[in-house]
């Protein structure tokens, strides 16, 4: 199975919705929460290329967006290949 990566925040509704896909799937994930920002919000803003919006994930190190673009992988059938399922 995948390594998955989320960085997230506090009261998120994003964050929650992409966390529940990857949990419906039975996926278990990182979750780095950057709600203070601190060193966590710096190394999401790197590795994302600047991308500010949480949630930011990663499936085995290859950045795939935020929640939307997850769910359109996985509405395109393209997730679940990702995610070694």
């Amino acid at each position: 199975m995948a390594k998955v990566e989320i960085y997230t925040k506090a009261w998120c509704g994003y964050c929650s919705r992409a966390k529940a896909l990857l949990e419906s799937k039975g996926v278990a994930f990182d979750e780095y929460d950057i709600t203070m920002g601190g060193p966590q919000r710096t190394e999401m803003l790197e590795r994302a290329n600047g991308g500010t919006t949480v949630p930011q994930i990663f499936i085995d190190g290859r950045h795939i967006g935020g929640s939307d673009d997850m769910a359109a992988l996985d509405r395109q059938g393209k997730l679940d290949p990702l995610l070694g399922l």
